[in-house]
């Protein structure tokens, strides 16, 4: 990294996440958006345009090859992560991966033994893990306030509308159940004994709308991971996200799905999103800002990201790989 206090960062991958990247990455004090990189020459020049940068590329290998780059963003298909994870990290960069690592359990091998080899710093951005009401809720599991963890059940529902946008690209199950998966895991620090799952596509696109996985814990708790993407048009949720966990002393409810804020106006009922990356008086906030904040700083201070390991992030993808070849076959995958 230069010597300077700024983290000079780049984001490969332009669509409507990465979008989301790099508009808080431009407003956030101590790093600077150095590089943008796309296929698509006239997006790149949009958001480069719109944004001030000046380093712009439409191979990533270029921009991995720039010295001026020291951490970068991939937020591109799912499945391109594999190659463009690896090369960025033999390249010497620090890798903020999005979610999921990989499609496939192999893929995400190969990137974490790429990880292992580098020379810079790897995280996988589970945002849920930075989500202030998530982190109590594993504060209070620690304590022990609700003793053994026994069930869990999350759902994390969404528009029809953002599912016919997303579903070409990826189901809902391994799109965001792996956010719940991931956050179950997390807490009861039990690993997977064996998945069921069943998958329903009433809609068009090339991956089922909706799913539920039920998987069986080695600890003997049962876990729940329901995301359906089809919600009626008019839905007053952003996202309907919560989740219950009930310990053997005691339960815990997570809801991220009313945020604290409804707006009813003349065209309806709406909830917007107050907490992942809200923009209040027009600048950037909330938790997507502490989860690059939190990669900057290790960059920053030479210390490995704890937040979440590669091999966490692993165990969540095998659970809805799993999930997926289950609803494929109607049989249960034993680990």
């Amino acid at each position: 990294m230069n010597n300077a206090k700024q983290v000079r960062w780049g984001v490969i991958g332009l669509g409507w996440f990465g979008e989301v990247h790099a508009d808080n990455l431009a407003e956030m004090p101590d790093i600077e958006l150095t590089a943008l990189c796309t296929r698509r020459p006239e997006r790149l020049e949009e958001i480069a345009g719109r944004l001030g940068v000046q380093r712009k590329y439409t191979d990533y290998h270029d921009m991995l090859g720039d010295p001026e780059v020291d951490v970068v963003s991939i937020t591109t298909h799912v499945c391109d992560h594999r190659q463009i994870a690896i090369d960025a990290l033999r390249s010497g960069k620090h890798v903020l991966l999005e979610k999921p690592m990989a499609p496939t359990v192999a893929d995400c091998d190969q990137i974490i033994k790429a990880a292992e080899d580098a020379g810079g710093f790897f995280m996988v951005g589970h945002i849920c893990r930075f989500d202030p009401r998530v982190v109590l809720a594993k504060e209070a599991i620690e304590q022990g306030r609700i003793g053994q963890i026994i069930s869990m059940h999350a759902r994390r529902n969404l528009s029809k509308a953002i599912g016919r946008m997303v579903l070409d690209d990826i189901s809902a199950l391994m799109g965001d159940g792996i956010h719940d998966a991931d956050l179950m895991l997390w807490f009861s620090q039990a690993k997977i004994a064996s998945v069921y799952a069943q998958e329903v596509h009433p809609g068009q696109n090339k991956y089922p709308d909706a799913g539920w996985s039920i998987a069986r814990l080695d600890n003997g708790a049962v876990a729940v991971v329901e995301s359906v993407w089809h919600l009626p048009e008019s839905t007053p949720y952003a996202i309907d996200a919560r989740m219950e966990i009930i310990g053997t002393e005691g339960a815990l409810y997570i809801n991220c799905a009313e945020a604290g804020l409804t707006i009813h106006d003349a065209a309806g009922v709406k909830m917007p999103d107050t907490m992942y990356w809200p923009r209040p008086f027009g600048r950037y906030a909330g938790v997507l800002q502490e989860e690059l904040r939190y990669f900057a700083n290790c960059v920053r201070s030479g210390e490995a990201p704890g937040r979440i390991t590669p091999s966490e992030s692993r165990a969540a993808v095998a659970w809805m790989a799993a999930a997926t070849e289950s609803a494929q076959t109607g049989t249960v995958i034993a680990f």
